[in-house]
């Protein structure tokens, strides 16, 4: 089969009309409401704890920081290893939750989510999930996690809009390659 060359002019034509096709596409994981980890039903429960960690007041909370967007990218990458605790965790919450208010974690009112919590933070939730992991060390994970969302960098999918660094006053740090001295 003999093939015949393409000037330069038809490769780029061919070329942007292939990449135009893939832009109507619909983004998987990057679009809001879509998750790379977690359900949306998960979603709301990370959600909700970590606007109980980092609430919204005069300042952004977590929820304006897009806390869960940097749980929900870590999960995939440098978190993933954390994928299990998180899912099995989530359901625990809402296992408490049921125990404790007949609700889900994410329709309750905030004194009663801030009860959960407290349950999970000193080891007296209740649930068949809390007797194979620890309620204390999930609300740590979660606890940590969310303030690495909010005060970290945004490259990582927190700290929106430099919502933290704001609330600080601190001008976004400029990292200009490696400081090796």
């Amino acid at each position: 089969m003999k093939t015949q060359p393409i000037n330069r002019r038809t490769f780029v034509k061919s070329t942007s009309l292939g990449m135009a096709s893939l832009s109507i596409l619909p983004h998987c994981g990057t679009s809001p409401g879509t998750w790379r980890f977690f359900t949306d039903a998960e979603a709301k429960v990370v959600i909700a704890l970590a606007e109980q960690i980092i609430p919204a007041d005069q300042d952004p909370g977590a929820t304006d920081a897009g806390v869960i967007h940097f749980i929900d990218r870590q999960l995939v990458s440098y978190y993933r290893h954390l994928q299990d605790i998180y899912r099995s965790a989530i359901a625990g919450v809402q296992e408490t939750s049921q125990w404790m208010f007949k609700k889900a974690f994410e329709e309750l009112q905030s004194s009663e989510q801030i009860a959960v919590m407290v349950a999970l933070e000193d080891g007296t939730a209740q649930g068949e999930t809390w007797k194979k992991q620890s309620p204390q060390a999930f609300f740590e994970l979660i606890r940590q996690h969310s303030l690495q969302g909010f005060y970290g960098s945004p490259r990582h999918g927190g700290n929106k809009n430099y919502v933290s660094y704001r609330m600080i006053g601190l001008d976004y740090p400029q990292i200009i390659g490696q400081n090796r001295y």
